[in-house]
């Protein structure tokens, strides 16, 4: 990530987050529509991820109108819950990956199928690339303060 944004990184982190929780929402209807036979179990989750992200993806968009109300003038306070949101964000993206991995090593209909393990490994490739970026932000906020 560049960080010439200056004063807009937590802008710019916002816009990634709001971005990759709609990718990481709509990655879940994916995968149940590539295995339509995957296990119960692994639907439950992915739904239950979906929500999650959805929501996730409404609080990234609030923390977005304040800004631009704001016009980038926040409290520390307010700033400091962007950043929490944004860990809370990046270990999610984690746990998803975490629920990815399991899919892939214990999903018959995955391992039978020659495209799913395909689209499952790009779609971890990416939230990988939203923790890299939200991981980012976080360093960099934690060397300027």
């Amino acid at each position: 990530m560049q960080f010439y944004y200056g004063e807009r990184t937590l802008a710019h982190a916002l816009d990634e987050a709001e971005f990759w929780k709609r990718q990481e929402a709509e990655h879940t209807v994916v995968i149940r529509q590539i295995v339509p036979n995957l296990e119960p179990r692994f639907v439950i989750q992915l739904q239950q991820y979906e929500l999650a992200f959805n929501q996730a993806k409404g609080v990234v968009t609030k923390f977005i109108e304040t800004l631009v109300r704001t016009r980038g003038n926040i409290s520390r306070s307010l700033q400091q819950q962007i950043l929490e949101f944004l860990q809370k964000a990046l270990e999610q993206s984690r746990q998803f990956i975490q629920l990815l991995d399991q899919i892939l090593a214990e999903s018959n209909p995955v391992r039978s199928s020659s495209v799913a393990p395909v689209v499952i490994n790009h779609i971890r490739r990416e939230s990988e690339y939203f923790i890299g970026i939200a991981q980012a932000v976080l360093d960099y906020s934690n060397r300027s303060r």
